[in-house]
């Protein structure tokens, strides 16, 4: 009886670890790949998507569209962001560039 407890205790366990981030997500990283010796200009622009539902998406999380929203015509480091509700439900993406 012991041994049946412990192992529902460890599926459990293993249950929980692999839904983790599923509720709630709100993620930035970087998108360059060579950081030694980025400059991040003195402008900023932002272009996003969204999605709901799972069913609709729209919008433009484009370098191009974060660049323009921003007037920066020499783009020096990008930036994403994602947030998620509920395995997807709700899920923004944005873009964030740096440059000049």
């Amino acid at each position: 009886m012991k041994s049946i407890r412990t192992i529902m205790v460890l599926v459990v366990i293993a249950g929980l670890l692999s839904l983790s981030g599923c509720a709630y997500v709100n993620v930035k990283s970087p998108l360059d790949v060579d950081l030694d010796q980025t400059q991040l200009g003195e402008k900023t622009g932002v272009a996003e998507a969204r999605s709901i539902l799972w069913l609709f998406a729209w919008g433009d999380a484009s370098y191009a569209a974060a660049a323009a929203e921003g007037g920066i015509t020499t783009m020096r480091h990008a930036d994403q962001e994602v947030f998620t509700i509920l395995f997807g439900l709700y899920t923004r993406w944005r873009v964030v560039v740096y440059g000049d």
